[in-house]
């Protein structure tokens, strides 16, 4: 019997053994080295081990056929492989590192963000509205980063030695066609909207997204906010105005609106204007934005709005006149903005929008009148696959119509109409590519039709990204840039062609422990640029694309808010070198709104014992060239150089009410932007001068903010 039961078991035993097959194989990492304790199984069944010191792994199976071996661990991809279990023998893995969202690389050549989301931020929503001599004006607040140029009798973004026009804005991806309020020659605009309705921005300073085009320097990406945090009530009373904005909200629908009223009279009439100019009426606005969202349980839905009305009549000195020359301007703004998105399976995303703009100029040039309408409306679709953490594709279609139609009344009689309609489609496609979490890049193209200028343009795009440390990380940029003439030009209907720019860019950035350093190095070369033979465009100029430049340059970053309890401050500096041959210039040159160097220091303290938050923000810009009839030189002689120290002052009477001060220039500085000089010389033979300068040295600001809140803690300070 005994014998009998020793046969059973060896019998059973060299069954079961016959029956199992051994799994083995070494798992090791990208570079080759061993990694200990991943977990390697059958999927569906409880075979498996862990990885030895060397990365060995090695269990018996009894599970036959066709099989998925599983390999995982912490901070690699998981490894599948599929197969006849027989084949699962001496197998030789290496896992791929998982991207990390929060710690990886990330593309940062030539783009600066601003939002509470964003890991690599250099600025914040706060700093907008906070910045002193900024005035709640993000556009000013901006001209404190690297890159920019302050040209002090314009108020719109200067870029990287291109001009105001170079620079395209955009809301939750959709074009803005006047982004900036109308104002007079020579007296700064600000940008249309409130800061109140974004939750960031995204400032690319060149080589940004195929998604983007008709911008030949830089972008300005603003996204309004998906979801408010809470009901609430804003209340300001200012020395040039008032305000007052509102949030509801309805389960998943919320609904934002904002309204100020800006009238300078009072100001002028304290504080009179006294450098060249005479105000007949200030300047005086009313405008309006609502935002109304929708949020579903895989959509989003945002219809944005906003509307201005603004006036002013003015008398400016001009050299060529004995007396002063007279411009009234009153313009309507209405620009509506929707957009949807939806959010499908296996990580598909689809964004479709519409904005239309209508924009009319009634404008008095002495006893000339001037009426100018344009209206612009742009549609686009995009969708949007992530195919796993290291590859995703973005890629859509867009369609522009513009028309615009002016009519000049001289005093004579005689009636001038120019008018042109363009119909521009464009197609994009761009790749996210991160094959570590130290190398990553981007790839796409755009491609352009305008049916006014009948060219066809491709713009290919590229950026790379490499992070050999924690902190700090490497990205380069190259890509092509078009855009279509500005309507000064384009109105007459002359055949031209789309302008170009390619740039280049090497960056380094480092984000840690409360301190950001960032210094970048571009290169702009300029191709087919407008150029014409009169004074300015006008209907007997002759149009070529003859035009080309360059500009080159450094830009340097420093912010820390660790090193010193309760003071945030950076500092920006920018090296420019830009020459162009353009427009109506004689010979390539550097032009006026380009200064060599830039310089901004910015800081903010809060004093928690005065419940306060003090700002001083100093600005410097080197000398602006221009151009001097008495030398044989073209635009060879600067202007002093630019100088303005702004303070401002924020103090909290209690939790949701705010006094404020600010002083813009708080010195005096007399700053001058430009020189005109006479159309024919003096009896001496020498062309007369004058100096264009601010019509005033320095602004005052006085705001009272109050805040109704749900909370009962909420306040402005955030947006001032």
């Amino acid at each position: 019997m005994r014998n009998l039961y020793l046969s059973l078991t060896t019998l059973l035993s060299f069954v079961l053994g016959t029956g199992q097959t051994t799994v083995s194989g070494v798992v090791t990492d990208a570079k080759n080295n061993p990694i200990v304790g991943a977990n390697v199984y059958l999927e569906g069944a409880y075979d498996g081990a862990s990885t030895s010191e060397s990365g060995a792994f090695s269990f018996e199976t009894t599970e036959t056929g066709t099989q998925t071996l599983v390999v995982s661990m912490l901070s690699y991809d998981p490894h599948y492989e599929v197969g006849d279990v027989s084949y699962f023998k001496d197998l030789k893995i290496n896992l791929l590192e998982s991207i990390n969202a929060l710690t990886g690389v990330t593309l940062t050549a030539g783009t600066f963000e601003a939002g509470d989301n964003s890991k690599v931020s250099v600025l914040k929503p706060l700093d907008i509205v906070t910045t002193a001599g900024a005035v709640g004006d993000f556009v000013a607040a901006l001209q404190t980063l690297p890159g920019t140029t302050t040209v002090n009798e314009d108020g719109r973004l200067f870029v990287r030695g291109g001009s105001a026009g170079e620079t395209q804005v955009f809301i939750d991806g959709l074009r803005v066609f006047q982004p900036f309020n109308a104002t007079a020659n020579n007296i700064p605009t600000r940008g249309r909207f409130s800061p109140f309705l974004f939750k960031g921005i995204t400032f690319s300073t060149g080589g940004y997204s195929a998604e983007y085009g008709q911008a030949l320097s830089s972008v300005l990406l603003l996204n309004t906010t998906d979801v408010p945090g809470q009901e609430k009530t804003d209340i300001s009373a200012m020395s040039v105005g008032g305000g007052v904005g509102h949030t509801k909200i309805w389960g998943d629908q919320s609904l934002s609106l904002n309204t100020s009223y800006i009238n300078l009279a009072p100001y002028e009439a304290l504080i009179p204007s006294t450098q060249g100019v005479r105000w007949n009426s200030p300047y005086e606005s009313i405008s309006g934005e609502a935002v109304f969202r929708s949020k579903g349980a895989n959509s989003m839905f945002k219809l944005y709005t906003g509307f201005n009305h603004a006036k002013l009549d003015i008398e400016q000195e001009d050299i060529n006149f004995d007396d002063f020359v007279r411009f009234s301007l009153e313009n309507n703004n209405l620009y509506f903005n929707s957009t949807y998105k939806h959010y499908f399976e296996n990580d598909w995303s689809l964004t479709s929008g519409a904005a239309i703009s209508w924009d009319t100029n009634t404008i008095g040039l002495q006893q000339d009148d001037v009426d100018t309408k344009e209206t612009a409306t742009h549609f686009k679709v995009k969708v949007r696959k992530n195919f796993s953490s290291r590859f995703n594709l973005n890629m859509g279609t867009e369609f522009f119509i513009t028309n615009y139609d002016e009519t000049f009344i001289a005093e004579e009689g005689g009636v001038f109409e120019n008018d042109f309609e363009d119909r521009l489609w464009a197609g994009f496609m761009e790749t996210d590519i991160f094959l570590s979490n130290q190398f990553a890049m981007k790839l796409g193209a755009r491609g352009e039709h305008s049916s006014l200028l009948n060219d066809f343009t491709i713009s290919p795009r590229v950026s790379l990204a490499y992070k050999p440390g924690d902190k700090g990380q490497f990205s380069v940029a190259y890509g092509d840039f078009y855009q279509n003439p500005l309507t000064e030009v384009v109105k007459f209907g002359q055949p031209v062609a789309s302008e170009k720019t390619s740039h280049y860019i090497l960056n380094y950035q480092f984000v840690g422990d409360g301190k950001t350093f960032r210094v970048e190095a571009y290169y702009k070369d300029y191709d087919s640029l407008i150029k014409f033979d009169t004074e300015q465009p006008q209907f007997d100029s002759t149009f070529t694309n003859l035009g080309s430049g360059y500009a080159t340059g450094l830009d340097v970053f420093w912010r820390d808010n660790k090193s010193i309890e309760n003071l945030d401050y950076w500092v920006s500096y920018s090296y420019l070198d830009t020459e162009r041959d353009y427009r109506n210039f004689s010979e390539r040159a550097t032009p006026n709104f380009a200064p060599e160097h830039n310089l901004s220091i910015v800081t903010k303290y809060w004093v928690d014992k005065l419940r306060s938050q003090v700002g001083v923000s100093y600005s410097f810009g080197s000398g602006r060239p221009y151009d001097n009839p008495n030398t044989l030189e073209f635009l060879v002689e600067k202007t002093k150089p630019f100088n303005n120290l702004s303070v401002n002052w924020a103090y909290l009477i209690d939790q949701q009410k705010i006094l404020y001060f600010s002083v813009n220039n708080v010195l005096g500085f007399n700053n001058i932007n430009n020189y005109q000089y006479a159309n024919t010389p003096n009896a001496d033979g020498v062309f007369d001068r004058r100096a264009i300068t601010p019509a005033a040295d320095s602004f005052f600001f006085v705001g009272f903010f109050w805040t109704i809140s749900t909370d009962g803690k909420s306040n402005q300070l955030d947006n001032l």
